[in-house]
């Protein structure tokens, strides 16, 4: 655990634990996905088979949540199911994490939220759908997500595919770069754009195996360099939808969002629902998709940091 204090605030799964105290390989898994990204029950069904797909790679899952104002490192049965169809459930981030265990409040942790509580349990690696960004009309809102900051100062490796094409992603990759994150694409020299394997952009670095990533990590932390890396590894193309055909839903989606007023956290949340609408189911089946092949990546990964 890297700090002591926050340890009376801590429940670790028991498996989670033991593995941990032993050098094993573990990955965390977020939970918004759950509460807030996937109608019930395939949020449920999903976060299992998720849990699955890590295990089959030789890491164990610690899903994290907040309950009760408890951060939980890695879930229960009961709790996975009870969490599939809870209300009022807070979205977690950084600034309001410690109002929620203050407030013994359930809530479940973004990307941010999600890293902070890795690195407090001692978990080196994080696999997640997309990363939150720099928002388009940025110029106006100032709405940049509290993710790109966090792996500017959490020693976690997050695996991704790329940042949700919804955000203005030149604006993210110069964000990160201006922030000291690496980023790296996974066999690929383009960034990913969620559900579509490429942008225009090209990625800053390129690695094509886990143990080169695992140097990289290696490396940074003995430099004594803050924050994480993050790791674009695109959806395969079999459940790719074509860059070009998504931008025509992003598109009317975000026209959508600004005509009904939707701005800050639910954003997000409308415009993944009314692009689920639009493309007939597609966008979900999608990021289920790129989800499991970043599991099956972070626990390579992870794996590959215990050699």
């Amino acid at each position: 655990m890297k700090h002591d204090t926050a340890s009376r605030f801590l429940d670790i799964a028991p498996e989670v634990q033991a593995t941990l105290v032993a050098g094993g390989a573990v990955v965390a898994l977020e939970s918004t996905i759950i509460t807030h990204g996937m109608p019930h029950p395939q949020n449920v069904a999903t976060a299992r088979e998720v849990e699955t797909v890590v295990r089959e790679n030789g890491a164990v899952p610690a899903t994290i949540a907040i309950i009760e104002g408890r951060l939980k490192i890695g879930l229960s049965d009961a709790e996975l199911d009870w969490l599939g169809t809870a209300k009022d459930v807070m979205k977690l981030s950084r600034a309001d994490l410690p109002y929620a265990v203050a407030s013994r409040r359930n809530g479940a942790t973004t990307v941010a939220a999600t890293m902070i509580c890795a690195h407090l349990a001692g978990i080196r690696v994080f696999a997640t759908g997309g990363i939150g960004g720099v928002h388009q009309g940025v110029e106006a809102t100032m709405d940049i997500s509290a993710d790109l900051d966090e792996l500017a100062r959490t020693p976690v490796a997050v695996i991704c595919a790329g940042a949700k094409a919804i955000l203005d992603l030149p604006r993210t990759l110069e964000y990160l770069e201006t922030r000291g994150v690496p980023v790296v694409g996974y066999r690929t020299d383009r960034f990913p754009a969620f559900w579509s394997r490429t942008s225009e952009l090209f990625v800053p670095l390129r690695l094509d195996s886990p143990d080169a990533m695992a140097d990289l990590i290696r490396t940074k932390e003995a430099l004594g360099l803050d924050g994480g890396v993050l790791v674009a590894n695109p959806v395969p193309s079999a459940h790719e939808i074509p860059a070009d055909e998504m931008k025509t839903f992003i598109d009317a989606a975000v026209a959508e969002a600004k005509a009904r007023g939707v701005v800050g956290k639910a954003v997000t949340p409308f415009l993944l629902s009314h692009l689920f609408e639009k493309t007939a189911g597609r966008s979900l089946a999608t990021n289920i998709a790129l989800v499991k092949n970043n599991a099956a990546l972070a626990a390579q990964l992870a794996v590959s940091l215990t050699r």
